[in-house]
């Protein structure tokens, strides 16, 4: 579809729906027949959406949502279909390419954690095994009622690949995503609530988007700079000590801290006004020198 306010297309999409407005760009999961699995086209159009919104400076925030009873039945079988074609000739050659194919996966969802901009996760339903793997790699997640979440690998005979087992630990208790690897169970929108894992829960879809967008309005209508500066320390934070992110802190605001954002934030205070800040450059501006 062509959005007006971002000039940007996203014609011929088969997995996904994006939409943006007033900066927020929306994308969903579109194939509620199919449970929203993760056919091999989504692998790669969901890093492409996610960048070129990031590197066009579309959108401040990002929110994951899917249309259909359940969130996403995570890796369609069809992937796993296409990998065990692989298995076969001589075996250093064989496991290099395996190697570098579930690399390709987990960069996937890398790109959630590598854009400038916030990730918010909706999610209704079954969220199972790569939808896990997607959610994880998001900075916020919210739920419905009814959504309920699976380590789904295990019980297929595989250790989940994608990043569940790298970044979960990091957001609940170590003895419960032990327990949840260890056994595949379903794990309930309250408990994951309990634990931290998800931000708040909702009795329905509706509301939750409703509620969901309302924090993205929020965010959005904070300095672009202030935002992403917020998710590179808390994102580098979570993988160095303390004292490596206080240096990489004072080293970013030597170059990062300026003015004129701030100036416009107690302006816009005195005047009682909402703020107006520039985008962050694009990265094609960057490239070109414009």
């Amino acid at each position: 579809m062509e959005n007006a306010e971002s000039n940007l297309s996203f014609e011929g999409l088969k997995t996904l729906n994006v939409t943006i407005e007033n900066q927020i760009a929306h994308i969903q999961l579109c194939r509620p027949e199919q449970l929203n699995s993760m056919i091999p086209e989504f692998w790669l159009e969901l890093p492409v959406v996610v960048n070129k919104i990031d590197e066009h400076s579309a959108a401040r925030v990002i929110v994951i949502s899917s249309i259909g009873k359940h969130f996403s039945a995570g890796m369609d079988l069809s992937v796993f279909t296409n990998m065990a074609k692989d298995f076969k000739g001589e075996p250093a050659r064989r496991a290099e390419k395996m190697r570098r194919s579930v690399l390709e996966l987990q960069g996937s969802f890398n790109a959630l954690e590598e854009v400038r901009i916030p990730v918010l996760a909706a999610v209704q339903g079954g969220v199972i095994g790569g939808a896990v793997d997607m959610i994880c790699a998001a900075d916020c997640r919210y739920a419905t009622k009814d959504a309920f979440f699976t380590i789904k690998e295990t019980e297929i005979g595989m250790t989940a690949d994608v990043g569940t087992l790298q970044r979960l630990p990091h957001l609940i208790p170590q003895g419960l995503i032990r327990e949840l690897a260890f056994t595949g169970r379903n794990w309930s929108a309250n408990e994951a609530l309990a634990q931290g894992f998800i931000n708040q829960v909702y009795d329905d879809q509706e509301t939750m988007l409703k509620e969901v967008m309302d924090i993205a309005k929020r965010i959005a209508m904070h300095s672009p700079m202030a935002v992403a500066g917020c998710k590179e320390m808390i994102n580098y934070t979570r993988d160095h000590s303390v004292a490596d992110s206080l240096n990489y802190m004072a080293t970013w605001q030597a170059g990062m801290f300026q003015m004129p954002d701030i100036q416009e934030a107690m302006t816009a205070q005195q005047q009682k006004r909402m703020p107006s800040y520039p985008e962050l450059l694009d990265k094609k501006s960057m490239m070109s020198g414009k």
